[in-house]
Formats: C-alpha cells, sequence, structure tokens
C-alpha cells in the first residue's frame, strides 16, 4: 500500500500515473484542447479573487502567477451494445463525439476533476469513473487535464479548471459541443479532485461578491454558479493536520506525508518549500484548503461522500459547517471503506452502492434540484444498512481547532524546509 510503499522520486510517480491508456468497451471519449482565449482577463479575475479571499492584513502576491494556456481534456460518454473488450472505432475525435451524442439522453454535464494529490493522474486514469457517471446520469463528462504541481504550483489547476468551465459555458470558435446552461452541469471529483470542485466554487463566489465579468473570447461574459458539486473524499486540508491521518492510518493506503520524497529534477523545488503545491504562506488560503473558507452565502448544493481514511475529519468538518451556513448538504460515510474505495475496490457492493447514489445526486442537481433533501447517512459495511446522522453535530471539532491545527501543522513543515 502507498503509506508503506518504498519512496519513488516525483518524476518517476509521475511517470508511472501519467499515461495514456487504451480505450475499448462501454465507453466513447472524445479527445480536445480548450484553446486559450486572446485575452488575459480570465488571469485577472483569478488573482483578484485570490486577493479577495485573503484574510485581512495578509501581504499580496506569495504566489507564481501562471500563464492563461490550452487545457486538454475529453468527452466521456457511455457506449452502448458493445462487449467490455470492443476497440475504439478508428474515427475522429469530431466523429466520436457526434457518436457519443447520440447516446446521451439527459442535459446532465459533469465537469471531472481527477484526483492523485495535485501531482499525479490524468483523466485516462479515471475513464472508468467518468465513463460509469455518464451510464448512470445517461449525460456526458469533459474531463480536465489540468497543470500538476510541483512543476506547476496554484493556482495553474485552478485557472485551467476555470477555463474549462467557461468554455461549456461559452463555447470557444470551432467547439464541437453548444452552449450548455450552467443550472445543467455538476462540479464532479475525488480527492485532489474534490479539492478543485471546492475551490472553484469559492472563486466563482468570489467573483459574484466582488461583481466581476470575465471578457472570453473578446464578450464580457458572468460567471455563474454551476448545479452543484458531487465530491468523492474531497481533500480540502491540504496541510494534512486533522487527528485522523493517524487515527485512520491503519484503514487508508493515503500517505501520511506529500514531502518526504527522494530528490528529483521535480522536487524539492527551487528555492525549496515545504509543500508541493504552494508555499507556505498560501497553505491556509481558502482556494488551497477549502475548509477555511469563511462564507458560503448563496452556494449551490454540495455532496460529500467519505470513509474510514485520513481525511475523514476535514470531509465531517467541512460537511457540518456547510449545512450550519445554510447550505444544502449530502453527506454519506462508508463504514470501514479506505480513501475513493469506490475507484480501487469497484466490484465491492459499497462501491456499487457509492457510485450510484453519487450519479442519482448529481441527476437531481441537474434535473430536479427541488428534490434534493439534506442528509447524513453512515452506510454500514457489508449490510449496507443505512443510519441517519445529525448533519449539525457531526464533528466535535471547532472551527478554531481546525484553524489552530493547520497552523501548528505550517510552522512543522516550514521548520522542515533545508536552508539554502
Amino acid at each position: 500500500m502507498l503509506n508503506d510503499a518504498p519512496p519513488v522520486t516525483i518524476s518517476r510517480a509521475q511517470e508511472l500515473s501519467i499515461r495514456d491508456r487504451i480505450i475499448k468497451g462501454n465507453m466513447w471519449v472524445s479527445k480536445l484542447t480548450i484553446p486559450k482565449p486572446p485575452e488575459d482577463d480570465i488571469r485577472q479575475v483569478l488573482f483578484k479573487a485570490i486577493e479577495g479571499l485573503k484574510e485581512l492584513g495578509d501581504a499580496s502576491g506569495g504566489y507564481q502567477e501562471p500563464d492563461v494556456l490550452p487545457v486538454e481534456a475529453e468527452w466521456t460518454g457511455y457506449r452502448a451494445g458493445v462487449s467490455a473488450q470492443s476497440p475504439e472505432p478508428a474515427i475522429s475525435e469530431a466523429e466520436k463525439f457526434t457518436e457519443m451524442m447520440r447516446e446521451v439522453t439527459s442535459e446532465v454535464t459533469v465537469l471531472y476533476f481527477h484526483g492523485g494529490g495535485l501531482y499525479l493522474l490524468d483523466p485516462a486514469s479515471h475513464r472508468p469513473a467518468t465513463a460509469t457517471l455518464a451510464r448512470l446520469t445517461k449525460g456526458r463528462c469533459l474531463s480536465i487535464r489540468y497543470r500538476l504541481a510541483p512543476q506547476n504550483p496554484f493556482p495553474a489547476a485552478l485557472l485551467d479548471i476555470l477555463s474549462a468551465y467557461l468554455s461549456l459555458l461559452y463555447p470557444p470558435p470551432d467547439a464541437l459541443h453548444t452552449p450548455v446552461p450552467s443550472n445543467r452541469i455538476v462540479f464532479a471529483g475525488d480527492s485532489a479532485g474534490g479539492n478543485l470542485c471546492f475551490s472553484l466554487l469559492q472563486v466563482i463566489l468570489e467573483i459574484q461578491r466582488q461583481a466581476l465579468f470575465v471578457t472570453w473570447h473578446g464578450i464580457q461574459r458572468e460567471v455563474p454558479l454551476p448545479a452543484g458539486i458531487a465530491t468523492s473524499s474531497p481533500w480540502l486540508d491540504v496541510t494534512g493536520s486533522a487527528p485522523s491521518y493517524q487515527a485512520n492510518r491503519a484503514y487508508d493506503y493515503l500517505p501520511t506525508h506529500l514531502s518526504n520524497f527522494p530528490a528529483c529534477a521535480a522536487w524539492p523545488t527551487q528555492p525549496p518549500r515545504p509543500h508541493l503545491y504552494t508555499n507556505e504562506t498560501m497553505l491556509l488560503h481558502p482556494l488551497v484548503s477549502p475548509i477555511t473558507a469563511s462564507s458560503w452565502q448563496g452556494c449551490c448544493p454540495i455532496y460529500i461522500q467519505t470513509g474510514k481514511e485520513l481525511l475523514s475529519d476535514e470531509d465531517t468538518f467541512s460537511a457540518m459547517k456547510l449545512a450550519n451556513l445554510g447550505v444544502t448538504v449530502i453527506y454519506e460515510e462508508y463504514e470501514s471503506m479506505p480513501h475513493c474505495f469506490g475507484f480501487i475496490l469497484p466490484k465491492l457492493p459499497e462501491s456499487k452502492k457509492f457510485f450510484t447514489t453519487w450519479a442519482r445526486t448529481i441527476k437531481l442537481m441537474a434535473e430536479t434540484p427541488d428534490a434534493l433533501v439534506p442528509s447524513a447517512t453512515l452506510v454500514k459495511a457489508k449490510s449496507l444498512e443505512e443510519v441517519t446522522l445529525d448533519l449539525q453535530t457531526l464533528s466535535t471539532f471547532t472551527e478554531e481547532e481546525i484553524i489552530q491545527k493547520m497552523r501548528e501543522k505550517v510552522e512543522k513543515m516550514t521548520l522542515s524546509v533545508p536552508k539554502l
């Protein structure tokens, strides 16, 4: 398992995890590149959101300012009437998109952000999951190949997924898809992808607080909220400060540290920093660790699934906090299950139940949002019995305790950085 595996370099880990896979069976995959807009406005608006979400008195900057670049992505849909070993047809990407759309019977569009600690994996690794979501929702997924750390630190990934969202709403020239209404789009992601779902949602909320518009391919555009976000084991505190990182270590496979890697071309960075994703001064920023966000006013519905894992405490606390702030929250906790179990153990009854619930919630968000009911449920191991929990009292932690633990962890991380 990962938490006991011998360490490998970041470069080697990325090489092993980022590779194309053979496309076959019950999925349509249409690859595309979202062109970068001729303007720089999306970048400047993101920087304004970052600065606007800082604590009063915090210094400006503290992060690298990424360029706007083209963004690679994949449309994924369900392909019916073929065997699991059927090869992908030898047709163009545009023809694959057309064939995919022939089988789409719902207006649901899932904007998907893959997991991988913000430094591993890509859309190819998550095709089984996005194809399953497409089948169960009867819609389609757009899975984004965002830039990875440590080579591309915060906010490069956030800039890429914001570009992807705008491209759905307002298709660039020569795009294959027509404009997608925001109330038909659901952000979904696992682990680090869940972090990006919450972070992008906070970007949009801050854009609206500041009454900003984005000039996108020559036209000034508003940035509306999606229909909802639906996440599996979202990583909401990138400092890893919660007690569950130690308490649940025996039940999970995740590594407890994301800095103890052998040296390579990618790591440590120059100058060194304590975290793969960003500088220590940004680790408590709401767009880096969304658990610290103070305002969710006007927020869309949110689905959070977790297990008995390293991330349990932050997921449970965030669900409670959001519910107490008036957000419609659907929370599911799977007893004895590790991080993102539905992806690594897809044949388990628990995994099948999770994917069914995940897809059903996404459909409700995009098709019949009035039918969404806030809830918190514990799914018992093996029996799959559902036990109702109280959303308002899910966690025993207070906001002050969470922030204090994060600050203490950042201080320890900073002290461990080698001095030049």
